[in-house]
């Protein structure tokens, strides 16, 4: 059986970029024993730009 957590990371409106660095968050959990399982990145709006990015992981219980 599996925990999965949800990371949501807001990207900006102005620039397009991440506000966080996803690759720091993922090697951060990797160290607490999570595993990454895809990053999420929907199309939102009439710009089809997306909003955010979701990190989503995972880790055996």
């Amino acid at each position: 059986m599996y925990q999965y957590k949800f990371v949501k990371i807001e990207i900006s409106k102005w620039d397009n970029r991440p506000q966080e660095d996803y690759h720091e968050i993922i090697n951060t959990y990797a160290e607490k024993g999570w595993e990454l399982v895809q990053l999420f990145s929907p199309s939102l709006g009439i710009s089809g730009y997306s909003k955010y990015i979701e990190i989503i992981l995972k880790k055996e219980v």
